[in-house]
């Protein structure tokens, strides 16, 4: 109260820094008194007058003349129906305005190049593997601790007084080997025959044995302490795992000579960039998927969202058929497996993982959904010795969201956390580095909210090991691609056996849900070897089609019966003469649901024309919910757009030569 919020820049840069780090676009700071609004994509600066930023100011004296104004925009019911998100958009920063995963990229692309270049310099053996994975995995342990320091599970400055003398990367390598023994994760993982660790393959040689100079060290571990502006405490995962799926873009090389340079991947060169898929879209596909197995109402589960209630439809007031498409659609919102929920045994793929942002909305989901179903039953669980959830005593609110029931607030246990993560999330991507990445991802979401009082170190180590979960290979290649017909360069291919590799799942059946952004990659860029093989395996082959129609059908051949399957892919199989094997092959299979975005772009940087594709395995169903995305404002809420804007389709009305996605004349 006795602070001036129009004149003290301690709150305004406190919430824009917040912001910031959160990639938030909007932040409120107000006493009553005053209110004053501040937009949150300008990188925050010590001595920052509290008016850079600020957008709108209000006095309680403003409150009668303007409260419709400001209840429009800032109340609950604005912000539920998008109007606070259509007033962020419209306030974005002006253009130069760097957001902190733009920020943060540029910092550890830096870094990268730095580390490298040394490696290379004072190790004159080294091979270009040798060095890329050296240099990932250096960046990855250092970024990985400062992260644990900022969320107090390691102690505030270890690595920074680690550099601070001589012998710099010794004393920084005592602390990567202690955490080997603290956290049980591939990220640290020295010891040979350590009964911890379940793959012998992430066994650490290369890096014990490496020089590095003190400068480099010093100049990049300085970098993540004040006066940095990374709040790491407060960076969500997702942003992470946005920034790691950029940097994964470049790639590390040597020449002939022992130069050191940084390359863009030739698929990326290609396709003009990496562009990750927005959290929106993750967050739609993962609700009717994940969501629909659980049996549970997104409002249940995703912590600050508001999601549209789906509409009772007729056929399910009266028990008999719906009559008109909006009907038919409608009912296809509520369709789910006929087998009962799969909760405790529910297996996630995503066969593309890349750096794991699918799998980290597949995490978050379940996090949400298990601090819900434990929270209903606290009283009892709280009693037992080994409960997945305690009670918060001095409440904050963390990013893994809370749990309210009749005696308090909750948050679920780092070992529920764990088995959560063991038990229901499983990937595989044929770029060695994004599987590392993704393992880190879902390790640094796993800690998240977590703080290190209320970690049992002398009970068990912190992280999971994920080596059995998320592994690296070519999901569309087997190892029949060896097996005489084709060339033998198993190195560059990777062929992948999903029954060797994941065989208590694919024995019973495959997995539940299989979601993802699969590569866009035209089949020109591939040998004739490798579009011979696809032809042999592939119903969906034609000579020019794109990786993805392979991926859809390989991903819904991994489901057991009744199994669920979302992607976002580029919308062109649905007219190109290359997509009509898809598109034969979907009519005999259980696609539920298309949305068309048309020319409407999702991904920043890029033109695209995409779709999301949903099916149900072994499902033969007549007709199928659709939706033309013609309105800019279904980012904002994209559930409840398509609740709105759902038809249905005929799958007997639908041309073989080309898909037309329109409800005139379709039911």
């Amino acid at each position: 109260p006795s602070i001036v919020i129009k004149d003290d820049p301690s709150p305004a840069l406190q919430v824009r820094t917040y912001a910031w780090n959160a990639k938030l676009d909007l932040s409120i700071v107000t006493d009553f008194e005053e209110f004053a609004v501040y937009e949150c994509s300008t990188r925050p600066k010590r001595g920052d007058k509290p008016s850079v930023g600020r957008i709108n100011y209000y006095t309680y004296k403003d409150y009668i003349e303007k409260w419709d104004e400001i209840a429009g925009i800032f109340s609950k019911d604005a912000v539920i129906q998008g109007s606070f998100d259509k007033y962020a958009a419209g306030s974005k920063g002006k253009r130069g305005t760097q957001t902190v995963d733009k920020a943060f990229l540029q910092e550890i692309e830096n870094w990268r190049e730095l580390l490298a270049k040394n490696f290379a310099k004072n190790n004159k053996a080294i091979t270009e593997e040798e060095l890329k994975f050296a240099t990932q995995r250096t960046l990855d342990r250092i970024i990985f601790l400062r992260i644990c320091e900022a969320r107090r599970i390691e102690e505030e400055g270890k690595l920074q007084s680690a550099v601070s003398g001589t012998n710099a990367y010794k004393n920084l390598f005592s602390l990567f080997q202690a955490a080997d023994n603290r956290y049980n994760s591939g990220l640290f993982y020295f010891r040979k025959g350590d009964k911890a660790h379940t793959s012998e393959s992430e066994l650490d040689t290369i890096t014990p044995k490496l020089k590095l100079d003190d400068k480099i060290l010093k100049e990049i571990i300085g970098g993540l302490y004040y006066p940095s502006p990374y709040l790491f405490d407060v960076i969500p995962a997702d942003i992470l795992g946005q920034v790691y799926e950029q940097f994964l873009g470049k790639v590390i090389r040597m020449t002939s000579g022992g130069m050191v340079k940084i390359e863009e991947k030739p698929e990326v060169r290609k396709a003009g960039g990496v562009y990750y898929t927005p959290t929106y879209i993750v967050d739609y596909i993962v609700k009717n998927t994940v969501g629909k197995m659980l049996d549970e109402s997104p409002t249940d589960v995703i912590a600050n969202r508001s999601e549209a209630k789906v509409k009772q439809s007729p056929a399910d007031k009266a028990g008999t058929l719906p009559s008109t498409k909006q009907e038919i659609a409608a009912s296809f919102s509520s369709r789910a497996s006929k087998k009962a929920p799969r909760n405790d045994t529910l297996k996630i793929l995503d066969p593309a993982c890349g750096s794991g942002s699918f799998l980290l909305g597949a995490y978050n989901y379940l996090l949400h959904y298990y601090l819900g179903k434990h929270s209903k039953n606290a009283a009892a669980l709280l009693k037992q010795k080994n409960s997945p959830i305690y009670e918060i005593k001095s409440p904050s609110l963390g990013t893994q969201g809370e749990g309210r029931g009749e005696g308090g607030i909750y948050a679920l246990t780092t070992h529920e956390r764990k088995r959560i993560l063991l038990e229901h999330i499983y990937g595989v991507d044929i770029d060695e580095q994004a599987v590392e990445v993704a393992k880190l991802n879902l390790m640094l979401k796993c800690l998240e909210g977590e703080a290190g009082t209320n970690l049992k170190l002398s009970v068990e180590r912190i992280l999971p090991d994920l080596s059995d979960n998320i592994k690296c290979g070519n999901s569309l290649i087997g190892p029949d691609f060896s097996d005489g017909l084709f060339s033998d360069d198993d190195k560059k291919i990777n062929p992948f056996d999903w029954n060797a590799e994941y065989p208590a799942i694919m024995k019973k059946g495959g997995f539940d849900v299989v979601i993802g952004n699969p590569p866009w990659v035209r089949q020109g860029t591939f040998d004739n070897e490798m579009r011979e093989y696809f032809e042999s395996k592939y119903k969906t082959f034609a000579g020019t089609a794109d990786l993805y129609t392979y991926f859809i059908e390989k991903g819904v051949s991994l489901l057991q019966e009744g199994g669920l399957f979302s992607y976002i892919v580029a919308n062109k199989w649905m007219r190109a003469n290359y997509g009509k094997p898809l598109r034969q092959w979907l009519i005999g299979h259980g696609i539920e649901e298309l949305i068309d975005f048309g020319d409407k772009q999702i991904f920043k940087g890029a033109t695209t024309y995409p779709c999301i594709i949903r099916i149900i395995k072994d499902r033969k169903l007549d007709s199928f919910r659709a939706i033309n995305i013609d309105s800019p404002d279904f980012s904002t809420d994209l559930n409840r757009y398509v609740t709105e804007k759902a038809f249905a389709i005929k799958k007997s009305d639908l041309d073989p030569e080309s898909w037309n996605i329109s409800d005139v004349g379709s039911i």
